[in-house]
């Protein structure tokens, strides 16, 4: 891969796909196509932390049964996993920013419905079902381009990485905090979800308004399903791409998914559940602590680098486990906020720097499609087998796993030394 960077030119990406080449633009991070990408990706993300919020008060306020709320999430997820590999294929056959300003438009007509329905009174649990659905739809289309689209609007990778997770960590605290307002100013879940249809109203036009230079020679595209074959075969061509991945499906099956259903029963059983509002607020904070700590932190061999941060989320599993106070349980969350964003923008950055662009749509996906499937079996399984040893065994075996995890990271050579690309 070349670090060579091209400089963008203000035109659609209206050409054909091009194979890999000069990918980022020139001059400072704050340039006009990621400034546009940024407010994108920031109210997108503050549009989605008022879903949760908006679901539970607009189901449960209509006397709907607390289950409805965990269906309509599913309903949401479902598709997002399922679709989110051939959303990687579409990116990268008719270009990412196509397909993401498809997506918008997708979830901002089923918010709108949303907002509309709720306003009218009860809607019936299969229109929010579907709708929510529809949403799940759009967020697998817009996901994979989330990757390839970086590259191409910063000239400094890990920089534009990390000053998205920053932001989207305090988007994701101030989502539910402003749906929680509405619903309290309106009293009801319609002003919320007309308030994230807006989110992906700006998000599509900003996404609109981006001009990308078409990158390097045309690429002559098969079937769908050729092109999953062929992104399995970039995927799996990659040991060090293929060995973190495989590494993150035990993660996301033994730590990952079990910890955030058993963190919220240990701490809103033992302390309420106003201690766990705060202390995923402090999680919040952590991330943006992790996300500012990596604008400052070059390591010449990143995912080493965020291996070794991920020891930060041991000592939050430890206070868990060992039930703590609530001082220590606070900075448990603060520290294992700051080293999984850390590690986040280390791998972001790694992937986007040494995939190939025509194939990086798809690898994402499958990053992603994985990851999802194990982080929702895992919660899925936490509470049963938390019903039998206990959640604080469950976590603090999570303990053992979390450092084999990074054991594994730092034993694996390919992993270990894979450099930075600049």
């Amino acid at each position: 891969m070349t670090d060579k960077r091209a400089r963008f030119q203000d035109i659609p990406e209206e050409a054909p796909e091009r194979a890999p080449g000069p990918r980022a633009a020139s001059g400072g991070l704050w340039n006009h196509n990621f400034r546009l990408f940024f407010v994108a990706r920031t109210v997108a993300v503050f549009g989605d932390g008022m879903v949760p919020v908006a679901l539970a008060a607009g189901l449960l306020g209509a006397g709907r049964p607390g289950s409805t709320v965990g269906y309509a999430l599913a309903a949401w997820i479902g598709p997002f996993a399922v679709l989110v590999l051939f959303g990687g294929v579409l990116a990268d056959r008719f270009t990412p920013r196509r397909m993401m300003i498809l997506a918008d438009g997708l979830r901002l007509v089923g918010a709108s419905v949303l907002a509309l329905s709720f306003a009218a009174g009860d809607p019936s649990v299969w229109v929010v079902y579907g709708l929510s659905a529809v949403s799940g739809i759009g967020a697998a289309l817009f996901q994979p381009g989330v990757a390839s689209i970086v590259p191409r609007v910063a000239h400094d990778v890990q920089k534009a990485n990390a000053v998205l997770r920053v932001c989207e960590a305090l988007m994701t605290m101030a989502g539910p905090a402003f749906a929680g307002l509405v619903v309290g100013l309106s009293g009801g879940a319609g002003a919320v979800f007309a308030a994230n249809a807006a989110t992906f109203g700006v998000s599509g036009v900003c996404m609109f308004l981006l001009r990308l230079f078409p990158e390097g020679d045309p690429v002559k595209r098969g079937s769908l399903l050729a092109e999953l074959v062929d992104g399995w075969h970039e995927f799996t061509a990659r040991s060090w791409l293929w060995g973190v991945i495989a590494i993150w499906t035990v993660y996301g099956l033994t730590v990952a998914g079990p910890m955030m259903p058993l963190t919220a029963v240990l701490v809103t059983e033992g302390h309420g559940a106003g201690t766990y509002g705060a202390l995923m607020a402090v999680n919040g904070a952590g991330s943006v602590a992790g996300g500012l700590l990596a604008l400052r932190l070059r390591p010449g061999r990143p995912l080493a680098a965020g291996a070794v941060a991920l020891l930060g989320v041991v000592v939050n599993l430890v206070v868990l486990g060992l039930g703590m106070s609530v001082p220590a349980l606070g900075a448990g969350q603060f520290v294992g906020g700051a080293a999984f964003a850390f590690w986040l923008v280390m791998w972001s950055t790694t992937v986007q720097t040494h995939v190939p662009a025509d194939a990086l749509n798809r690898l994402h996906a499958y990053d992603v499609s994985g990851s999802l499937l194990m982080m929702a079996a895992g919660r899925a399984l936490a509470g049963p087998v938390a019903e039998r040893v206990g959640a604080e065994q469950v976590l603090l075996a999570g303990v053992g796993v979390m450092v084999a995890v990074v054991g594994v990271l730092l034993g694996a050579r390919p992993i270990r030394e894979l450099r930075r690309v600049e």
